[in-house]
């Protein structure tokens, strides 16, 4: 018995960036909490929350038209968090903390803030492994964004678990963290 699961854990070996570059074009590949997963392209109504979402929040956090500024705020940037490649749906840096983007392909700073757009196909993804992972590497704010159900989760990092710090759907006006300086119409997310 006890050679039977030896030979189990060997041949179950630690997945690797490469395995991600070996993914074909039409998926979004991750690796979280050891184990690669990859996703199809984003539904209609998923892009279109998540565009209109960026759009709402770039000018006023990115550029600083009509809002603090401050911000970088990208669309599905390859995050990397220790053995962990994540790629949330929207991320964003304060740039006390991050001057400016790398170069490179991906970025190896923890966000100060994540959005996952929640689709049939990734809800249980976001929510049972990648927002741990995103709590154990101190990322201080995440939203979970459901064009189908539309809602908006807002969750706050507190002593190393998230607190709900809003709850919001349908045609809700809302001031939600970290971005509380401008409302977002949340009509306007789902299309």
């Amino acid at each position: 018995m006890v050679s039977f699961l030896a030979t189990m854990d060997a041949a179950r070996r630690k997945p690797t960036y490469q395995d991600l570059v070996a993914l074909s074009d039409d998926v979004i590949g991750e690796i979280v909490a050891g184990d690669l997963h990859a996703s199809p392209r984003p539904a209609g109504r998923h892009s279109l929350a998540g565009s209109t979402l960026a759009g709402s929040l770039v000018p006023p956090f990115h550029f600083g038209d009509g809002g603090p500024g401050g911000w970088w705020i990208l669309f599905e940037p390859e995050t990397h968090l220790g053995d962990n490649v994540i790629v949330p749906d929207l991320a964003g840096w304060r740039r006390e903390r991050m001057s400016e983007p790398p170069e490179s392909a991906f970025i190896d700073l923890r966000p100060d803030w994540v959005c996952e757009i929640l689709s049939p196909s990734t809800a249980r993804l976001d929510r049972v492994k990648k927002l741990p992972v995103y709590a154990s590497f101190g990322v201080p704010h995440a939203w979970l964004l459901d064009p189908i159900a539309k809602t908006l989760e807002v969750l706050r990092l507190e002593g190393g678990r998230w607190i709900v710090a809003g709850l919001h759907g349908d045609d809700d006006v809302v001031r939600a963290e970290p971005f509380e300086a401008i409302e977002l119409r949340l009509r306007r997310l789902w299309g």
